[in-house]
């Protein structure tokens, strides 16, 4: 009977295996889909509005509600261990006082995670290697923050076999990230950050697509007064997706959840139909899913 038992429960999380592989296997193939017209939904530290912000609870969720990318951020302890935690220091989101850099992981490991409203919950702080493993073979995960770390982050993709889910991201220019990552970008998406404010953000655009044509590009821009953001839709068409935040109104010239809210088309929908948005990262993403499920733009 056991023996029987055994051979049912291998078969069931084989199917459950295979199945988690296979969305995984379809959302990397419409990312490398320059001409898609599916809009994937990132969510902003996991979704912090159910659970702490970069926690296990909070990535579940995401999961469960169909997020296709989750972000998070990546902090390094006194010992070396990497762990996900959007501030340099404790205090926000833990139980504990001072910088990361000077707590080793042990120590850490011993404080409660507070939830948004600055409460202690039972939640512990995740390193990168345990959410890793949560997420294998379930959602592509975007790491922020981890680009000052690249050789231990990589390291750990190796480890737990999730080095082609994995999103980096990071604000340097193409000449900096060739120097720095190149002998890695066959093996991972790495995604240029470009401040469309910035005066050179158009070269730097050109330079990242002649070089390493990336799958996408993060833009952030203050306000619709900058044509650029208008421009780049027919430039980029059918050689990388755009990324836009909505999480706060300064990332996307006002188009951000608090407009979507009141208007979606006016926030949401103005990113996707006018600046040509491919990939939106929320602090809304059920809200957001509703919206795209609505338009036709989540089938995959």
């Amino acid at each position: 009977m056991n023996r029987f038992f055994n051979a049912i429960l291998f078969i069931f999380c084989a199917i459950i295996s295979i199945h988690a592989q296979t969305r995984v296997d379809t959302l990397l193939q419409r990312l490398h889909d320059k001409n898609s017209d599916y809009v994937f939904v990132a969510s902003h530290r996991g979704d912090w509005r159910y659970a702490e912000e970069n926690s296990l609870p909070a990535i579940e969720n995401a999961i469960r509600m169909g997020v296709d990318i989750v972000e998070l951020d990546v902090q390094r302890t006194k010992d070396g261990q990497l762990i996900l935690m959007h501030d340099a220091t404790l205090n926000r989101t833990t139980t504990g006082k001072g910088n990361v850099s000077d707590w080793t992981l042990d120590s850490i490991k011993t404080l409660h995670l507070k939830n948004g409203l600055s409460i202690k919950t039972k939640e512990r702080v995740p390193t990168l290697e345990e959410a890793l493993l949560l997420m294998k073979g379930r959602i592509l995960i975007n790491l922020d923050k981890a680009d000052r770390y690249f050789d231990e982050v990589y390291a750990l993709l190796e480890k737990t076999g999730a080095t082609r889910q994995v999103i980096m991201k990071g604000n340097k220019s193409a000449e900096e990230v060739k120097a720095q990552f190149g002998k890695y970008l066959d093996q991972l998406i790495y995604m240029p950050i470009v401040n469309l404010d910035k005066e050179n953000a158009e070269k730097q655009i050109d330079l990242f697509i002649d070089n390493f044509q990336p799958v996408a590009f993060e833009l952030l821009f203050i306000s619709d007064e900058n044509p650029l953001p208008k421009q780049l839709p027919a430039k980029l068409k059918g050689k990388t997706l755009i990324w836009y935040n909505t999480l706060w109104d300064t990332m996307a010239g006002g188009h951000d959840d608090d407009m979507s809210l009141e208007n979606p088309d006016a926030g949401y929908g103005y990113l996707i139909d006018t600046l040509g948005a491919g990939l939106l990262q929320t602090d809304r993403p059920a809200y957001l899913i509703e919206y795209l499920n609505k338009k036709g733009l989540r089938r995959l």
